[in-house]
């Protein structure tokens, strides 16, 4: 018997695998790297374990193409939504992207 449980998200993720640094409400700040993203979703992999309902401030350089926006650094809100046991690349987490802010560049 096979599983065909139904897709649940509302935008198709694509493969990006960029850095990605992890902030948490309580100033703990750790570095993962993206495997997947949506202009509502993410999945990364972050050094260590967050808790599904933790609230995330993740600062990415988004590549332009994605259909999000010309790229550059990104400032998201997400909440977390799933949290994985990593193979060997840390622990993975899936969050919604509450809020994408494109910031200024610096000169």
């Amino acid at each position: 018997m096979t599983d065909q449980t139904p897709e649940r998200r509302s935008q198709t993720r694509k493969p990006v695998r960029v850095p990605v640094k992890v902030r948490q409400p309580e100033g703990n700040e750790q570095q993962g790297l993206t495997r997947d993203l949506s202009s509502n979703g993410i999945f990364l992999y972050s050094e260590s374990g967050l808790e599904p309902g933790s609230k995330l401030e993740l600062v990415i350089m988004l590549p332009p193409g994605l259909g999000m926006g010309p790229g550059g650094w990104t400032l998201c809100q997400a909440s977390v939504v799933r949290v994985e046991q990593g193979t060997g690349k840390g622990v993975g987490v899936a969050a919604t992207l509450d809020r994408i802010e494109l910031l200024p560049e610096l000169s």
